[in-house]
């Protein structure tokens, strides 16, 4: 299994973002996060291309390692850090072509976290945790008792929806191994000073839960 690059996943959403992607990007970097998911499907092929080849660079040159949603093909191209699926039906093909990246899964429910672990994912995002309109249509709250039960399952989980700084620690003790975030990031003036509150957050909770 890959080792992830941080506790802290950040998610892109142009549509919600203060700021330009590449200038959130680097901005991530500044603030000590170490990972950054491209998201953004709906963009033409060749804008969602060039910007994925944009976001590599300036990731690379600020310590951030980035993944790419659903496009496999695009992942390998730009020889992205990892690639984020929708179903882990897709996990092996992704990993045949992708090697040694970093694999994840979207999981709405416990069924689906028990299917990327059957499969091999090196991680899922488990959606969503609190109420949020970044992730409609998925139902009611998880809650923090449903990472408790995800974590059983032996693969590590990020909180997904909802989460901020003053929440991240109560998900990690409830058994997540970090937390993934889009709207709050993307909407942030500072990004720089979010992405380290949650980055300190999680580090903080990670501490207080480790033997002795």
């Amino acid at each position: 299994m890959t080792a992830l690059p941080g506790r802290l996943l950040v998610i892109t959403d142009r549509h919600q973002a203060h700021h330009s992607l590449e200038t959130i990007a680097a901005a991530i970097g500044r603030g000590s996060g170490r990972w950054l998911l491209l998201r953004d499907k709906d963009l033409p092929a060749m804008e969602r291309r060039d910007l994925a080849t944009r976001l590599a660079r300036i990731a690379a040159d600020h310590g951030v390692a980035l993944s790419v949603s659903t496009d496999v093909a695009l992942a390998a191209e730009i020889s992205a850090a990892g690639i984020h699926l929708q179903a882990a039906a897709q996990v092996a093909p992704a990993r045949a072509r992708l090697g040694g990246a970093l694999v994840g899964i979207s999981a709405h429910s416990l069924a689906d976290v028990a299917a990327a672990a059957a499969a091999g994912a090196d991680y899922v995002t488990l959606s969503p945790i609190f109420l949020t309109g970044s992730k409609p249509g998925y139902g009611p709250a998880l809650g923090t008792e449903a990472l408790r039960s995800a974590a059983a399952y032996g693969i590590p989980v990020l909180a997904l929806a909802g989460v901020t700084a003053q929440t991240a620690g109560a998900c990690l003790s409830a058994g997540a191994a970090g937390v993934a975030v889009m709207g709050g990031v993307m909407r942030a003036e500072d990004i720089a000073r979010i992405v380290g509150d949650l980055v300190e957050a999680c580090a903080a909770a990670a501490k207080q839960r480790m033997p002795g």
